[in-house]
């Protein structure tokens, strides 16, 4: 064998493995992001992030598209019923009864159950509930379940939908935010 045919079979031999090591490494991908010890700490101790941080806020998930003027952020986190909420949540200075409050809160729920769309109306949520005035829409490339921000959510929409099995993503936007929800939507890679 000369030299050519030994450089081109040991270039060969690592794609080779990378190929065979795809559906190994695809099953070690959690099936649902959760927090770190230090996130819980810091949800318990509710700390506030200032500056806010970035995409990669929540463990496992990427927000790509975070609009412009929040000036804190902070993790959020429940556990309850067999399911975990875990998520981030971004604002600015304004009191929450101010309609130009920018706020956005991004969620990853971990709810074995959730297989369907539909099954959101009935999610045991503890905070943004999808009972009542609900619609099935596509946004952001996404079938979604949206609704208008009620009094506990703040003015604004929220939308959630199904990832995949067991995973489900909801997004609430305060009302300046609104019009870049298909973007924020669009953004969100896990």
């Amino acid at each position: 064998m000369n030299k050519i045919q030994q450089l081109a079979a040991l270039s060969v031999l690592p794609v080779a493995a990378a190929l065979i090591a795809l559906p190994a490494q695809a099953a070690e991908r959690p099936g649902c992001p959760l927090p770190s010890k230090a996130e819980v700490k810091q949800a318990n101790d509710d700390k506030v992030d200032q500056p806010p941080r970035g995409a990669a806020a929540i463990n496992g998930v990427r927000v790509n598209h975070i609009p412009k003027g929040f000036t804190y952020g902070g993790v959020v986190i429940s556990k309850h019923d067999g399911i975990t909420e875990y998520g981030y949540q971004w604002g600015d200075e304004r009191a929450n009864a101010d309609s130009k409050q920018r706020s956005l809160w991004v969620r990853v729920v971990c709810w074995p159950k959730a297989s369907r769309l539909a099954q959101l109306k009935n999610a045991p949520l503890e905070f943004g509930r999808f009972s009542g005035g609900t619609t099935t829409v596509r946004i952001g490339g996404r079938q979604v379940l949206i609704r208008e921000g009620d009094g506990a959510l703040g003015d604004g929409r929220y939308a959630g939908w199904v990832e995949r099995k067991g995973v489900v993503v909801t997004v609430m936007a305060g009302t300046p935010l609104v019009p870049e929800l298909a973007k924020i939507i669009k953004g969100i890679k896990l």
